[in-house]
Formats: structure tokens, C-alpha cells, sequence
């Protein structure tokens, strides 16, 4: 008997509807394929124009949604000319981050052989790491409640030993399924400010406390600052990245720019018991509605959602699935010849979509 998983779909503003459908017709044709599960799709309004249109972003009918599915499948959101009335942007995915506890923010950058980079690539060599991004505190905890007066500005960092700890087993539980499967040496680097910063120190404390409890795996630590420097200079040497939350938003997109671009940036807000996948681009309303848009992160983001589905409820055919998707769009990729605009193509993107049910149910 199939065992069926709700997802919950924020179909989401701009380009987000668009590149939705088709991850959409992707999944639901994947698991008509399978004897072992089936997706089950309900969608939760929210978002910039639902707000601009309601006065809500995150309707609590939407969030309940997202709370009894299994899985949460989130596309582009935001548009830059609706705001909140302090200026700041429409982001529901940052209010689930919060309200479901999506500690683990994963950002997965991968350059494999015989895909374009930015960086010239040593011969032999590919990019292949993680970085864990806290999701739920660290400068955006005060998002939206900072202190502001004529003369000056304030917002709070926060970093609690809860939290901490929790995205710290993640973390290290991570390096080990990534060592395990051959994608690394299971090492595992805290990237920190603690040389200026007591909450850094204090972060960089928790983590050396779960690094003793996995002797069997390589920890270490570096600044941020350097880390950046070497994310351009030598990427193919990490494995493992943990941070705080806005130094994680930073240092993911130079990880997407290793790749090419956010069209190729998926990512996934992982907690104990709920997570989100989306993709790391905004809603670029400039191109929406043209028939542009990049889908690869969408599909990505979903592939992960499958292998996520697959790990928690022990169900490999599932896993297996989101592994031959992810290896479906790198295959697309690498083949250069059904790329979007912003890859240097000309693909629209449905055709882009089509090519990687080509190359799941046809190479």
C-alpha cells in the first residue's frame, strides 16, 4: 500500500506561480511513477500580492496548512513595491521559519564536472558542501520589531544555547549521511565572529561542546570574513559550513554565485517535525508572466523535499526519487543546450522543465 504525504503549496509572487507549475507536474508525474508513496497537493494562499489584495501575508488558515502537511513546498515570494507600513518586505517564508522552529536553514552549492562556474576549477576537482544556515534567530530575530528613533537605530542579535544545540546535532548527524554516501570527509567547520563578538564566542562554545561528541568526525572553525576568501579562492575543500542566520543569507549567495546564479540555488528550512523547501531567487516581477524563468532551483528545491520525505519516514523509493531528480537537472546542466536567459540560453521555461522529465524518464 502507498503511503501518501500532504505537501503543503505556496504557490507564491512574481515568477513564482510560474516556475511552481511545472515542479509541480515534475513531482506529480515522479510519484505516479512510484508503487511506493503518492503526493497528496493542497494550496496555502499567502504572499505580497495576497497581502496587497487582503491586508494578510500569512493567512492562519495557510499557516495550519503548513502545519498538518508533511512537507512544505514554498516558491518566490515578495514583490518589491508592496511593504509592510515600516518599509519593510512581505517575507511569509521567514514568518514559517519562526513559527514551525525551521532552525536548519540547508544551502547545498555544487559545481559538478562539465558545469559552467564563474571560478576557473582545477582539472579533477568539484564544489560539493552544505552550508547550515540558523534559521530562526541570530540579527533577524528582532526583524520588524527594531528600535528606531530620530537620531539612531538598533536591532538585537540573539543566539540561544536551545536553539544552538538543536542546529548543532543537525549539523553534525549531517556531516555523517554526507560522509557515509561518499560526498565528504565528515567535517564539520563552525563559521563564527567570536573573536569580536561575545555571542559569537558564546555560539562557538555550544559547537565545540557537540564537536567532542562526534570523535568519529573532523571539526574546525573560521571567521567569517575568511570564510568568504575562501569560498572563491579554494570551495572544493569544504564539506560542512554552520553559522548564523545573516551571516548564513550572505555567504549563500556567493555559494549560489559559485554555481552561476540563484537559478541554480535550492534550499530547505528543516526543523524537528515540519520543513520548508524554496528556492534561494526572489520573484522577479520584471520577467513574470514572460515565460523566462529559471525552474532549475524550483525543481532542486523539491528534489530535496523528496530526499528529506524519504530520510524522515524511512522510505528509500522516495529518497531515491529526489536523487534521480537532482541528478536529472545537473544532467541538463552539464548538457548546456536547454539553459535559460539567465544561464546564457534562450530556453523558455517550460522547455527547461520538459528537459528534465526527458531526462528522468527518457535518457
Amino acid at each position: 500500500m502507498n503511503e501518501t504525504f500532504s505537501i503543503a503549496v505556496f504557490h507564491g509572487d512574481g515568477i513564482g506561480p510560474e516556475i511552481m507549475a511545472p515542479t509541480l507536474s515534475i513531482l506529480e508525474r515522479v510519484a505516479k511513477a512510484s508503487d511506493s508513496y503518492d503526493l497528496e497537493f493542497t494550496d496555502a494562499p499567502a504572499g505580497a500580492a495576497h497581502y496587497a489584495q487582503t491586508g494578510e501575508s500569512l493567512p492562519a488558515s495557510s499557516l495550519q496548512v503548513a502545519r498538518d502537511a508533511d512537507a512544505i513546498l514554498l516558491s518566490a515570494m515578495g514583490l518589491p513595491d508592496v511593504r509592510y507600513e515600516d518599509g519593510t518586505e512581505i517575507s511569509p517564508q521567514i514568518d514559517l521559519r519562526k513559527e514551525l522552529t525551521l532552525f536548519a536553514g540547508i544551502r547545498p552549492v555544487t559545481v559538478k564536472a562539465g558545469q559552467d562556474s564563474p571560478l576557473k576549477i582545477p582539472e579533477g576537482r568539484e564544489i560539493d558542501f552544505v552550508l547550515v544556515r540558523e534559521s530562526t534567530e541570530g540579527l533577524f530575530h528582532t526583524q520588524g520589531r527594531g528600535e528606531v528613533t530620530r537620531d539612531e537605530a538598533r536591532e538585537t542579535l540573539l543566539i540561544t544555547r536551545e536553539i544552538s544545540e538543536k542546529l548543532f546535532r543537525f549539523t553534525f548527524d549531517l556531516a555523517r549521511s554526507r560522509k557515509a554516501a561518499g560526498r565528504g570527509p565528515g567535517r564539520v567547520t563552525c563559521v563564527d565572529k567570536a573573536n569580536v563578538f561575545r555571542a559569537f564566542a558564546f555560539f562557538r562554545e555550544i559547537f565545540d561542546a557537540e564537536a567532542a561528541r562526534h570523535p568519529d568526525l573532523i571539526a574546525d572553525h573560521a571567521y567569517v570574513d575568511a570564510t568568504a576568501l575562501w569560498m572563491v579562492q579554494k570551495p572544493w575543500d569544504f564539506d560542512v559550513l554552520v553559522t548564523e542566520n545573516m551571516f548564513g543569507d550572505i555567504l549563500s549567495d556567493l555559494g549560489a554565485g559559485l554555481m552561476g546564479g540563484l537559478g541554480l540555488a535550492p534550499s530547505a528550512d528543516i526543523g524537528l517535525d515540519h520543513a520548508v523547501f524554496q528556492p534561494c531567487h526572489g520573484s522577479a516581477p520584471d520577467i513574470a508572466g514572460k515565460g523566462l524563468a529559471n525552474p532549475f532551483a524550483m525543481i532542486l528545491s523539491a528534489a530535496l523535499m523528496l530526499d528529506w520525505l524519504g530520510t524522515k519516514h524511512d522510505n528509500e523509493p522516495i529518497r531515491n526519487d529526489g536523487r534521480r531528480l537532482r541528478q536529472a537537472v545537473e544532467e541538463v546542466i552539464a548538457r548546456r543546450t536547454t539553459l535559460t536567459r539567465d544561464l546564457g540560453g534562450t530556453a523558455s521555461t517550460e522547455s527547461a522543465a520538459h528537459a528534465v522529465l526527458d531526462a528522468l524518464f527518457v535518457s
